[in-house]
């Protein structure tokens, strides 16, 4: 479970949140590189005199500083939407999980097989066991195989709930009257 202390992301369950943590990786660097180079400028700026015969007619740096910064953001562009048509492609699922949102608890629907369906309340803080996440832990847990493609359709009845497993790289909103899937 994340604490406070962490700085990168939780260890990964599934290809595509390595492929999250790589695109993650791959953006702190170039924002570190940016901001290396900005504090290195700024730093210049404050300890050199500003004085140049040259500084007047500076076409040449301002197409420069035109041209870069639309370079950099190409190379965050291009990672970020492959990354985003992988998370939203669906291949053949083998089995589907209807999840409804209520207002303190969720629903599940194993429509593939005999449409199994049990309701998953949060268990009350009383009555944690130790080494129990409070206001994480629930009396029935949804049970998914390892391996396998599988569909997530999410509704709410009332308001917007969020279902997430961070280590699968999978959140999603359940919003009422529509379905969401991943």
């Amino acid at each position: 479970m994340a604490t406070w202390n962490h700085i990168l992301l939780i260890d990964s369950n599934s290809p595509l949140m390595e492929q999250l943590n790589f695109f993650h990786d791959h953006t702190l660097l170039i924002i570190t590189l940016i901001t290396i180079l900005v504090g290195y400028n700024m730093l210049s700026l404050l300890t050199n005199s500003f004085i140049n015969r040259f500084l007047l007619h500076g076409q040449l740096i301002e197409i420069i500083w035109t041209i870069l910064p639309a370079i950099i953001l190409l190379f965050i562009a291009f990672p970020s939407l492959r990354l985003l048509y992988l998370l939203d492609e669906t291949n053949k699922p083998s089995l589907t999980l209807k999840s409804i949102g209520h207002q303190w608890y969720w629903s599940y629907e194993y429509s593939d097989f005999k449409n199994i369906e049990f309701d998953s309340y949060m268990v009350p803080s009383a009555e944690l066991n130790e080494g129990d996440f409070r206001l994480l832990d629930v009396d029935n847990r949804i049970v998914l195989p390892n391996h396998t493609q599988i569909r997530l359709i999410a509704t709410a009845t009332d308001v917007i709930h969020s279902w997430t497993v961070p280590s699968l790289g999978v959140k999603i909103d359940a919003t009422p009257g529509r379905l969401n899937q991943t």
